[in-house]
């Protein structure tokens, strides 16, 4: 899953939220520096990530995209996962996803200094794109894909995948609104067990 999803399945507790947003880039046994709830985050993250890559669903989603776009399938999909998250969010929260990215990106100023150096010098791009409300509109999911084709130096040909979204589009939100209804569930449960270790 991509930022949104991350966000949003961590719970009401900020600090674990911002340890699910930071988690990728914090490898190994380094997340143990941390506070517990932060700690709680990247564990969760972690157990997430696993969940979503090994569930059929998300199989199913990525192989359709499997023959152009390789091992860049999987992050494609969390993409448009978070398309179609940030699309139907009033099915997901009572809060408006505007004001919802608001206090996060409160959150993470709040917070600034328990933020590793990558997220720090994201931060300001992040929020002044706003990207996490972007993702709502295919627009907005355009220039993320093309954001991530600049990062991988073209090679993986991302930007083209809205192509493939507009093409199989009413699939992949079939699919993504059938695996997260179990993500949420699977998720509620293990912040459970995260937060006891």
């Amino acid at each position: 899953m991509n930022y949104l999803a991350h966000i949003y399945l961590s719970g009401e507790n900020d600090l674990v939220t911002i340890g699910n947003f930071i988690a990728d880039g914090i490898k190994g046994k380094s997340y143990k520096k941390y506070p517990k709830d932060i700690r709680t985050g990247i564990l969760l993250h972690r157990n997430i990530d696993t969940f979503t890559d090994a569930h059929p669903t998300v199989r199913k989603s990525t192989k359709r995209l499997h023959e152009k776009y390789g091992h860049y399938s999987g992050i494609i999909v969390d993409i448009l996962y978070d398309h179609f998250l940030a699309k139907n969010w009033s099915q997901y929260s009572d809060v408006p996803l505007e004001s919802y990215v608001d206090n996060f990106y409160d959150s993470l100023e709040t917070h600034y200094e328990s933020l590793p150096l990558r997220i720090q010098k994201m931060m300001p791009y992040m929020m002044t794109d706003n990207w996490l409300l972007s993702y709502a509109s295919i627009d907005g999911i355009s220039k993320v894909l093309e954001g991530m084709n600049r990062r991988t130096k073209n090679r993986s040909g991302m930007h083209e995948a809205v192509n493939e979204l507009a093409l199989f589009y009413s699939d992949f939100e079939a699919e993504f609104s059938s695996f997260f209804d179990e993500l949420i569930t699977f998720s509620k449960q293990k912040l459970i067990e995260v937060s006891t270790e």
